[in-house]
This record gives C-alpha cells, structure tokens and sequence, in this order.
C-alpha cells in the first residue's frame, strides 16, 4: 500500500477544527514550503505535522486557502523508467512514461552505477549511457513543456540521490532548479515509474493528510483525531 508513513488522512472538515483547536490553545505553527506541509509545536516538542493538499495553499496573512485553478505535475523516476504527468484540479490530464536500456541484464545494475566502478570504455556502456542521457532530456523536454503551458504551482518528483544529479545536470535541464521553493520530493516510496504509480501519487497529494507525536496524540481532542476521509486501498 503506498501512503505517506505513518500518516492517516483527514478530511477538510477535520483540518479546519484542528487548526481552530490550536489557536484557542496559543500553540506554535509554522508552514514549511519545502514540502507543502504544516508543522505544530509547542515549545521545541513537535505535535503534528500536516501535509496539505496541492490544491490549497498556505498564505501568511490568510492561512489555509483553496486554489481555484490548481495546475501541479509529479516526475516519478527509476533507473530505466519514468512516468511524467500533468494535474489540474486533481485529475491527471496528460502524461507518459518514459523506458530506456539502462541495466545491465546480469547484474541487474543501472548504467550510472557501472560507470562508476568501471568506466565506459565497451560498446555496450556506451549505448547505455546513450539512452541515458536522452532518457534524462526526454523527462526534462515533457516538464518543460508543462511549465510553458501551464501555470504549475508546485512540482512533486520522486527521484534516487544517484539519479537526482543526472537529473539536474542533463543537457536540457528541468524547468526549475534543485532548491526551488515550489519543488516537493514526494514524501512516500513508489518503486516502478508506472502509470498506476502516478495516478497513485496524484491522490495522494490532492488529499489532506496528519501524523500526530505521542505528545500531540494527548494534546488535540479525540474528535479532530478521527473525522478523517475513507481510506483507499493501494
């Protein structure tokens, strides 16, 4: 089942009376753009952490606002597969996955991790490295043309340490840099780069969803713990 670890998710509803609840107890909160997520405190205790909705945003002076026009796309890579989409209002509109020959058959390792321990001197490798390379200018070249035709306000990739520098370095580079503040790792495991994963990853960022600390499970009522959405089996 893909989720976010150790979350639950919590309907809207829920979520306006929890953050009512935190103001009539003067606790402390802040909102961390990184990963689109509210984060509660009291004192340097953490009581709960709220991941919220690509389809709302947080303001300083508003808070909590739905978006009227929310337009985000998610880029979920592996080694020799990746799957690229475009979301408005929560429902994927385009997308397309991406294969290239980037494993070796008998070790089963990716292209980038053999030339790191043996070169790339065999024909072979250098067919790997090849495909990629345009593997990485193929992902780039469908983000690109989302950020021309549409107002994207936040990205979500979900990318390996080893490949998030090739990412980033290929020779047409993404439409946004590494620390972008509108640029969200996804905060769950997907392990294949399909087009199920994607729809998958789609859902999850469009809902709302909460971790509470043994502390925060004490502090916040029973009630605006439990209204939460029916859980969806993944």
């Amino acid at each position: 089942m893909i989720r976010i670890p150790e979350t639950e998710k919590i309907s809207r509803e829920a979520l306006f009376q929890l953050l009512q609840e935190i103001r009539q107890k003067d606790l402390n909160f802040y909102y961390e753009p990184s990963r689109h997520q509210l984060i509660i405190e009291s004192g340097d205790i953490w009581l709960a952490k709220i991941y919220l909705s690509w389809n709302w945003e947080w303001e300083e002076k508003e808070g909590l606002k739905e978006n009227p026009d929310p337009h985000f796309a998610l880029g979920i890579i592996k080694a020799g597969q990746a799957a690229v989409g475009y979301f408005h209002r929560g429902t994927l509109l385009d997308h397309r996955v991406f294969r290239a020959y980037m494993v070796r058959q008998k070790q089963g390792k990716s292209q980038i991790k053999h030339l790191k321990t043996k070169g790339k001197s065999r024909a072979g490798s250098r067919i790997r490295l090849a495909e990629t390379e345009r593997f990485f200018e193929e992902i780039n070249e469908r983000l690109n043309s989302y950020h021309e035709a549409y107002p994207i306000s936040h990205w979500g990739i979900s990318c390996s340490k080893t490949l998030w520098a090739y990412f980033f370095s290929s020779e047409l580079p993404p439409p946004f840099a590494s620390d972008s503040k509108n640029l969200i790792e996804l905060p769950f495991h997907l392990s294949s780069g399909s087009f199920e994963e994607l729809k998958i990853a789609g859902s999850i960022v469009s809902d709302f969803h909460i971790i509470f600390s043994e502390e925060g499970k004490k502090v916040f009522s029973t009630n605006s713990r439990l209204n939460k959405p029916e859980e969806e089996d993944w």
